[in-house]
């Protein structure tokens, strides 16, 4: 069987761009992650060893997905080939812990294509370069050991923009992604308009609470009133 392939799909499901901005304006909200989560039925969370190795930069955007092959970690250059402005990268390199696939070259390629952040189910590397950089990356782990790419210059086997499993989750492309210093948290891109105002009425919610419980307001009180703590 032949391994070495390389499948590039430069188109994604269709997403509605206004309402992917709507869910993009939001990205200062507390605890973003938690309440996109909890508009979904608390479903769409990545696993919780997925967190943020560099910049702590909350951001919100629509996925690019990639999928390296088990045992053959290869780095994902190609995808600068149709990356662009608003996506984040997810890719899914199988959890393996002590080879990185991403690193501070890549994350200043990224943050020049308008990229917004990455999401690795692997390691990464380089992560004071990220920081310089202001680009947020969430992963499994870290680690100083390169993929073999930079040796050999072989970047196949990869596939992007197919479904993938990053942190637990199937992502597919397009899906939108929301990360903060609590995780990462995936909305399926057919479920967003149904999602999109639950999560903006929680957050008006929450804002409000916040100020009641500032002016000295009860639990009971604010059940009363919220419905919800």
């Amino acid at each position: 069987m032949d391994y070495e392939k390389k499948i590039i799909n430069p188109g994604r499901n269709d997403i509605d761009a206004a309402l992917v901005a709507n869910c993009v304006a939001m990205k200062d909200t507390l605890s973003i992650s938690a309440v996109f989560s909890d508009a979904l039925s608390r479903d769409g969370v990545m696993d919780h060893e997925i967190k943020f190795k560099s910049a702590n930069k909350p951001f919100i955007g629509t996925a690019l997905t990639v999928k390296l092959k088990p045992g053959d970690i290869v780095d994902c250059l190609p995808i600068f080939d149709i990356a662009k402005s608003g996506d984040v990268i997810v890719i899914d390199a199988n959890g393996t812990p002590n080879t990185s696939i991403w690193g501070g070259l890549m994350s200043g390629l990224a943050r020049a294509a308008g990229v917004v952040g990455a999401v690795v189910d692997g390691s990464v590397r380089d992560t004071d370069e990220a920081k310089m950089l202001d680009f947020p990356v969430a992963a499994r782990s870290v680690s100083p050991r390169a993929a073999h790419s930079a040796y050999t210059g072989r970047t196949e086997p990869i596939e992007i923009n197919v479904p993938v499993c990053c942190g637990g989750q199937i992502v597919n492309p397009g899906d939108l992604v929301v990360a903060d210093e609590l995780g990462v948290t995936v909305i399926p891109y057919d479920l967003l308009a149904e999602v999109y105002p639950i999560a903006k009425e929680q957050a008006e919610k929450e804002e409000a609470t916040r100020a009641e419980i500032l002016k000295g307001a009860t639990v009971e009180e604010l059940l009363a009133k919220f419905g919800r703590i």
